[in-house]
C-alpha cells in the first residue's frame, strides 16, 4: 500500500509539474473566451444599457463555475483520448506498481485541479474587468470548497466522456455535448428566473454545472432567487459519485483491452 501511495503521489506530481512548464499556453487556453464573455456581456452590454448593471454580479459566478466545470472536464477527457489512442502513454502508467483504478483517480484528480486553477484565476480577472463587483472575504472559504467539489464534478464527466466517446468522434463531442453543457448550466442566468420557460427549465436541471453555478450564486450573490445551497451541493456530490463510478469502470474497460 506505502508504494502504491508513493507511487500515485508521483505520478500526480508529475502532472502538475509539466502543467507549471506549460503554464502560459494552459492559461491561455482557459482564459481567453470566458474573459471576453465578461467583457462583452458584463462589461459592453452594461455600458450600453442593454443589461442591467447589477447583471454583472450574476454572471461572474456563473463564469467562474463554467470555467471551473469545463477547464476539469476538459483536461480529463482530451488527455485519456490521446493516450488511450495516439500516445499510448497510458501504458507506461498502467505498469506502475498501484491500482489501475488508482490510474483513473488520478487523471480526474489532475483534471480537477486544472479546472480549480481556471476558475480561481478568474476572480481576480472579473474583479477588474467588471464594476461594483466584490465578493466579501466571509465568501471566500465557501466558494473555495465549492469550486473544488464543482471541479471534481467537471473531472467526473470528463472520465465518463473520455472513456466512452471514441477518439474519431472528438469533433462531433465539442459540438453535441460541450456546447449544450455550457449554455444549460444557468452560467449566464439565474436557474430560478426560468419558470416562464419551464421546458428549459426542466432541461437546465439536468446539467450538474446548474448546481455549480447556483451554489456559487448562493454564495457571493444571495440577493438573487437561487436553488437552496444544500440542495446544490447534494446534487454535486451525488454527480461527482455517480460520474466518477460510472468513469472509473469505463477507464478498467479500456485499459483491460
Amino acid at each position: 500500500m506505502t508504494t502504491a501511495v508513493r507511487t500515485f503521489n508521483s505520478v500526480l506530481w508529475r502532472d502538475v509539474f509539466v502543467t507549471g512548464r506549460e503554464l502560459p499556453s494552459f492559461l491561455a487556453q482557459v482564459l481567453v473566451q470566458p474573459f471576453f464573455t465578461l467583457f462583452i456581456f458584463g462589461k459592453v452590454l452594461t455600458s450600453l444599457g442593454y443589461v442591467g448593471a447589477d447583471y454583472a454580479a450574476i454572471l461572474l459566478p456563473g463564469i467562474v463555475a463554467l470555467n471551473g466545470f469545463l477547464g476539469a472536464l476538459q483536461n480529463t477527457t482530451m488527455p485519456l483520448i490521446l493516450d488511450f489512442s495516439w500516445t499510448r502513454e497510458i501504458e507506461d502508467r498502467l505498469l506502475a506498481p498501484m491500482p489501475i483504478s488508482w490510474v483513473a483517480v488520478e487523471k480526474m484528480l489532475f483534471g480537477a485541479i486544472r479546472g480549480i486553477v481556471a476558475a480561481v484565476v478568474m476572480i481576480p480577472i472579473g474583479f477588474l474587468i467588471l464594476d461594483d463587483v466584490h465578493w466579501p472575504a466571509s465568501t471566500w472559504l465557501p466558494v473555495a470548497l465549492i469550486i473544488v467539489l464543482g471541479s471534481l464534478v467537471g473531472a467526473a464527466i470528463g472520465m465518463t466522456i473520455g472513456t466512452t466517446v471514441p477518439p474519431r468522434r472528438i469533433n462531433i463531442m465539442f459540438a453535441v455535448i460541450l456546447m449544450p453543457i455550457m449554455f444549460t448550466g444557468s452560467t449566464q442566468f439565474p436557474w430560478v428566473g426560468l419558470e416562464h420557460l419551464r421546458w428549459f427549465q426542466v432541461v437546465c436541471a439536468l446539467n450538474p454545472l446548474t448546481y455549480f453555478s447556483e451554489a456559487m450564486r448562493a454564495e457571493v450573490a444571495p440577493q438573487v432567487p437561487h436553488i437552496p445551497i444544500w440542495v446544490n451541493l447534494l446534487v454535486l456530490a451525488a454527480a461527482g459519485l455517480v460520474f466518477g463510478a460510472i468513469g472509473i469502470k469505463g477507464f478498467l474497460r479500456r485499459a483491460l483491452d
